[in-house]
């Protein structure tokens, strides 16, 4: 048996060595230009939330130190510590490769220009654009006329300005405008001089046009500095019963916004007295995570950097595969009676689900559709076609998890939209959020009633489909669809929990469930029989989940983890995990997808889930995940995980020492898996 304190990467540091993967994908000469630039934006963008959620987590417990070192197993205060040295080491680095790709780009005959490299056909170019685009949504304050210093939204970049004096008898103005890339391009195209193309900041522009927004001032000279602020994103739920849920939601929403500063980023040329006056004003101190920076914030807005070079500076784009078994189909309902189909996205088209679902939007066989909405799309066609079938008669039943992070007046907008329709919308569940991904059309076929399911790993958003590799089971088959019945049938009614032989279903049997097949390894092992698991996951954090895995591997089991994102668990410890391999893949899309595969002494048992291996994901989640019985589905699923595990090109070993070190080729052969697995579904097709 496995001791009760056992060894653990602090979930934290685990993640920020996460996003240096991302930052490693941004460094990485083999990547498109392009591409490595929106790798700092989505590193950045990750960086905002981790501050918004999990530092002001840290932030707000310090207060009650003893027992969240209790809790956390560390002390708060030196984690926190030891996020700011990590991130700032990280930002050393990112400045770094920035500037490595700036240069780049100069190779290609692309530059990123400022406000002093202009040429005058240039600058008169950036001077009507500001004046016809720009110059109408700066609103700037100047400070010296205001009481406080003025409320800084969250995650938007503002300039300091300083209108400086010469003659120390005069006094120099300061003034804060809001870069307004809410409804700007942060990227001025310029005009191409020969074969050179230029790129300009909209910080640049406002930089340059700086005279004509204070041209009533009197000043010699004039400083602007980026700055950035970043505010606690929890949600404090109003306890008044006189108010409905959506209301506790929609105020919560609002007081997000003001939510306390937990980071301050700033242009790291700028005067100590500028910085000690903003941090003063927005009332932060040296303990509280200000991190110097480049001349630019708010690298997440280069996830939309223009390609103006050559095609082969991004990624070529894919279109995604016909399923070989519905894309010469007319009707994907009966494909589904006869056999499962799994999707795999974004190789395969999400397109198939839009197709379903308006098929029994219009079908007069189909008396209701029930689903799980958690993220959906700006613009969801998931949504218009449960309208579509509410306009056609059919009831529809659609569970909205409002407390999705992020996603919570988007998914305030699309229930009342639904409810307008007449649609049963149902707000998830009392203390649980549902993040199942869900939906089960009921037909009467002849007299009896049918049902088909969809059960998967990602959620119903046709944008992030194109970039998130998720997988999809579409199935018949009564066993699972009576259980699927069973989950909705719950959130209906939430003293009807159901007992489930087929679907793991959180917080109820998934974590037992789970334990009984490591169990069942254990023994087979024990029994010097075949024994093994292999799990795909976003993050592996939950301590008696991995204290499982440790024994397991204790008593001869071999792991293989895949994990994207946060791993405690560490592997090829001698004596602890020395039978546990984990590594980490970063690539082109967002491995997103969770499967679970236990040997079963030759008779595998294959699962995909909604659900990481995490106490929220097993303990205060609504989660399934679904057995694969079809033989065919299932081999399809292991040369998917093999193809993974293959991998050695994008692939990182997850270690103690979390350096995210490559795992090199043994032979000549280079695996790529997510070109792999594309070109084995392109094969498939044919």
């Amino acid at each position: 048996m496995i001791k009760k304190n056992i060894v653990l990467i602090n979930r934290e540091l685990s993640w920020l060595a996460f996003n240096d993967r991302v930052l490693q994908e941004a460094e990485d000469k083999t990547v498109p230009l392009i591409e490595r630039l929106k790798f700092l934006g989505i590193y950045s963008n990750n960086r905002d939330e981790f501050f918004r959620v999990r530092v002001a987590t840290l932030k707000r417990v310090v207060k009650h130190q003893k027992k969240a070192e209790e809790l956390m197993g560390e002390n708060p205060i030196r984690l926190l510590d030891k996020i700011q040295k990590a991130v700032i080491a990280q930002q050393e680095k990112f400045e770094r490769t920035y500037q490595n790709i700036i240069r780049d780009l100069k190779k290609h005959n692309i530059s990123i220009v400022n406000e002093k490299q202009l040429t005058p056909i240039q600058g008169a170019f950036v001077k009507d654009y500001f004046r016809e685009k720009v110059k109408s949504s700066l609103f700037p304050i100047m400070l010296e006329n205001t009481p406080a210093f003025p409320y800084l939204k969250d995650r938007l970049g503002y300039l300091i300005i300083k209108l400086g004096r010469n003659d120390i008898s005069k006094k120099s103005k300061y003034a804060i405008v809001e870069v307004p890339t809410d409804n700007i391009s942060r990227f001025l195209v310029l005009p191409k001089d020969k074969d050179k193309s230029f790129i300009m900041l909209l910080d640049d522009v406002i930089r340059f046009c700086l005279d004509d927004v204070f041209q009533n001032f009197e000043y010699d000279y004039i400083e602007a500095y980026n700055i950035k602020l970043t505010r606690d994103a929890e949600i404090d739920i109003d306890a008044d019963l006189s108010k409905s849920f959506v209301e506790k939601i929609s105020k919560g929403l609002k007081a997000r916004k003001k939510g306390q500063p937990v980071r301050l980023v700033y242009d790291s040329e700028i005067t100590p007295g500028m910085l000690d006056f903003i941090m003063k004003k927005v009332k932060l101190g040296k303990d509280d995570n200000p991190i110097p920076g480049g001349r630019y914030h708010n690298f997440k807005d280069f996830i939309s950097f223009p390609n103006v070079g050559h095609p082969d500076l991004s990624y070529k784009k894919i279109s995604a595969l016909k399923h070989p078994d519905l894309k010469d189909q007319l009707s994907i309902i009966k494909v589904i009676k006869k056999k499962d189909v799994l999707l795999t996205y974004p190789y395969q088209s999400f397109d198939h689900i839009i197709d379903l679902l308006r098929e029994a939007s219009i079908d007069p066989k189909v008396q209701n559709i029930k689903i799980t909405l958690y993220r959906v799309a700006k613009n969801s066609n998931i949504v218009k076609a449960l309208i579509n079938a509410l306009k056609n008669g059919k009831e529809v039943t659609a569970v909205i998890e409002l407390q999705a992070r992020f996603d919570e007046e988007a998914n305030i907008y699309w229930s009342d939209k639904l409810q307008e329709e007449g649609a049963n919308v149902i707000y998830g569940v009392p203390g649980l959020k549902v993040h199942s991904k869900m939906f089960l059309i009921t037909r009467k076929e002849s007299g009896a009633i049918n049902q088909y399911a969809h059960i998967g790993t990602g959620n119903f958003n046709g944008d992030t489909s194109k970039v998130y590799t998720d997988h999809t089971l579409l199935t018949s088959d009564k066993q699972i669809t009576d259980e699927v019945e069973k989950v909705f049938n719950f959130y209906s009614d939430n003293f009807k929990g159901g007992t489930y032989k087929h679907l793991l279903v959180s917080p109820f049997f998934m974590r037992k469930r789970l334990i009984q097949l490591i169990n069942k390894e254990i023994q087979n092992a024990k029994a010097r029989k075949p024994a093994s698991i292999t799990l795909k996951l976003n993050n592996l954090v939950d301590a008696d989940m991995i204290r499982k895995l440790y024994e397991a591997s204790s008593e001869g089991v071999q792991i293989k983890l895949i994990v994207r994102g946060i791993c405690s668990l560490v592997a090829g410890v001698k004596g602890l995990s020395e039978n546990i391999q984990a590594i980490s893949i970063v690539d082109k899309y967002l491995e997103h997808s969770r499967v679970f595969i236990f040997h079963n002494n030759g008779e595998e048992k294959y699962f995909i889930s909604s659900a990481d291996w995490m106490t929220r994901n097993l303990d205060h989640r609504s989660e399934v995940a679904v057995p694969i019985y079809d033989k065919n589905v299932q081999k399809e699923l292991r040369n998917i995980i093999d193809t993974l595990w293959l991998d050695n090109t994008k692939a990182r070993i997850l270690g103690a020492q979390q350096d995210n070190e490559y795992r090199k080729p043994k032979g000549k052969l280079k695996i790529r898996a997510q070109e792999e697995i594309f070109n084995l579904l392109k094969l498939k097709r044919n």
